[in-house]
């Protein structure tokens, strides 16, 4: 069943396209508007901005800035987001950046949680012909599809959760291994843990077949490119409740052949829906940055390729020297923390929460 929806957005009232399409969009979904002070716990959340060209919102930023410094303000709650620009630049980015906030704050996603409108709207044009409608109706139509998937969003749960690890680093020197060693530990006695290491060139990346050549091997579990994606990674996806990105930092981005692994799930994700797969990462950056990295894997496969976000599902660690990691102040509770997260989010009890469960580890009230 559709719960009410809480719209966070901009004080005053609805202006402009904005405005107009959440209107239309809306008006048979059960809306309050959050209040200022107001605890947004336990809720079903749509956070919805506009930007003008220069791509800054001072209301956004605000948003964020509370976001950040109240961890659990959202326990409990699950999160759709609408970025509406005035131009054809910074809608994503935006988008992403609220996304993480809001999930390291205690918000769940649905997969595909972004909808973004670019100043013409050339980004609906796909959804506009395949719709058969003119692009303002394929924006409004995206708008209420995310209300609805926000509104009954259930992840689900499973007696012994399947997990799958990907990797392209090296085990004698990496700080992300030995972080996910821990984690590994953490959880195995309780889930189907597989690991799978992407290394020594053996990854071909995504050379954008056309799509009907993309679709016909996808929907033959395949690629053209075939590889240890056809022969270890997609029957193993196809199993998983949830993949683990360990993502060390390489220049501000994720390492060459996890992208390239992320690239080449299009093959697959033509063919079958992601949305009840979590995604889980293992960050750690040498000097700064781990930010951008994870804000790339929300982006990857959870606005892009639909994996269901879990709120805190993202550890961000800074180590440089081999085996550093290990040895950061309070490093032992964060890996405890994130391994006890992911059994809860994979295997929580039924209970009174908006997710069909009951939050073991206590409240926290937020307000925006």
């Amino acid at each position: 069943m559709e719960r009410e929806l809480t719209l966070v957005t901009a004080p005053g009232p609805l202006e402009g396209r904005l405005g107009q399409t959440l209107r239309a969009a809306l008006a048979k979904t059960p809306l309050r508007l959050a209040q200022s002070g107001e605890a947004l716990e336990n809720r079903r959340l749509l956070f919805a901005f506009s930007l003008p060209e220069n791509g800054w919102n001072g209301s956004l930023g605000g948003c964020l800035g509370w976001l950040r410094d109240h961890p659990g303000c959202l326990r409990g709650s699950v999160g759709g987001v609408v970025i509406d620009g005035a131009g054809d630049l910074y809608t994503k980015a935006a988008g992403r950046e609220l996304i993480l906030a809001a999930s390291l704050a205690g918000c769940a996603f649905p997969g595909r949680p972004l909808v973004e409108a670019t100043g013409g709207l050339q980004n609906f044009t796909v959804q506009a012909r395949n719709g058969d409608c003119d692009l303002e109706t394929a924006y409004c139509r995206a708008v209420s599809d995310l209300a609805g998937r926000v509104g009954t969003f259930a992840p689900p749960r499973r007696a012994r959760p399947r997990v799958l690890a990907l990797h392209a680093s090296s085990r004698s020197t990496s700080n992300t291994l030995d972080l996910w060693g821990r984690v590994r530990g953490g959880v195995e006695e309780f889930c189907a843990v597989r690991e799978l290491g992407l290394r020594n060139g053996t990854l071909e990346d995504c050379a954008g077949c056309p799509y009907t050549t993309c679709l016909h091997f996808g929907e033959r579990g395949g690629c053209f490119y075939g590889g240890v994606m056809v022969q270890e990674v997609f029957p193993a996806l196809r199993e998983a409740d949830a993949v683990v990105l360990l993502c060390p930092n390489y220049n501000d981005a994720l390492s060459a052949n996890l992208t390239a692994a992320v690239n080449r799930l299009t093959a697959l994700y033509r063919a079958a829906s992601f949305e009840d797969k979590a995604v889980f990462a293992l960050v750690v950056s040498g000097y700064s940055g781990g930010d951008i990295v994870a804000s790339q894997v929300v982006s990857a496969l959870c606005v892009n390729k639909g994996f269901w976000l879990p709120p805190g599902s993202i550890l961000m660690e800074t180590a440089n020297d081999a085996g550093a990691a290990l040895r950061l102040p309070g490093i032992g509770e964060r890996l405890e923390a994130f391994a006890q997260n992911l059994l809860f989010q994979l295997k929580a009890p039924e209970g009174e929460g908006p997710l069909g469960q009951a939050d073991r580890r206590g409240s926290a009230l937020g307000k925006l």
